[in-house]
């Protein structure tokens, strides 16, 4: 008994040691991004550019799209999700490879306004105080237009306007359910989904992004079959 309480104790003590570390590691390379340029300055270019899209200036269709394929309870749980992320996990455990990565909305825009697009776990820890610096001094309406507003959607279009102009000559205010659906599902993948490079995965894609807003309660069976 005494030789397990003692390997048990070890354990209990590795974790936390190699879980601190992985902290420390992660919100140096946090600290390190903002030394070369602060967080508000990063957001203040980011909101001063021509084409900044305001949250009431994006359509409610696209607002609700978006929000139903990327993370759908953005609006009930903090910076980080770890319902999305257990159930992600699982996910990449049943299929033995990396599908699902759980982040949020926050998340995102701590990567692509902040961060890199780098795929290891110390850019991982460190989107996470990232995230939380910024729903500390932004709010979730804010936060969601800087996604919108840095996202690339294929084509060389980068935020939603331009994304909006290029692909329907509209303002963002101005897009339909059909639109709205289509573009709401381009950033997960751009070089895939894109409408001008493969129309019929851009369209499988759009239904998927139909179905969520369906299942979320954003628009009705008719209206989901209209595009369908």
């Amino acid at each position: 008994m005494k030789l397990i309480k003692r390997i048990t104790i070890f354990i209990i003590i590795l974790i936390i040691t190699i879980s601190s570390i992985i902290l420390l590691v992660g919100h140096s390379h946090y600290s390190k991004a903002l030394k070369e340029k602060p967080l508000i300055t990063r957001i203040e270019e980011i909101t001063s550019q021509e084409n900044y899209t305001k949250f009431n200036e994006m359509s409610s269709y696209y607002r609700n799209a978006v929000i139903s394929v990327e993370d759908h309870r953005y609006y009930s749980h903090g910076p980080v999700d770890f319902i999305a992320i257990g159930r992600a996990m699982l996910v990449n455990i049943k299929n033995k490879e990396f599908r699902e990565g759980g982040s949020t909305i926050t998340q995102q825009v701590a990567k692509n306004v902040i961060l890199s697009q780098e795929q290891n776990w110390v850019r991982k820890v460190a989107e996470i105080f990232a995230a939380f610096d910024l729903e500390k001094n932004y709010t979730k309406n804010e936060i969601f237009e800087l996604y919108v507003n840095t996202s690339y959607f294929g084509d060389g279009y980068y935020g939603i306007y331009d994304a909006s102009q290029g692909y329907y000559k509209k303002t963002p205010k101005d897009l339909n359910l059909d639109e709205a659906s289509m573009l709401a599902g381009v950033p997960n993948a751009p070089s895939v989904y894109a409408p001008t490079i493969n129309p019929s995965l851009a369209k499988k894609r759009q239904y998927h992004v139909i179905n969520k807003m369906l299942e979320y309660g954003y628009i009705t069976k008719d209206e989901a079959l209209s595009i369908k």
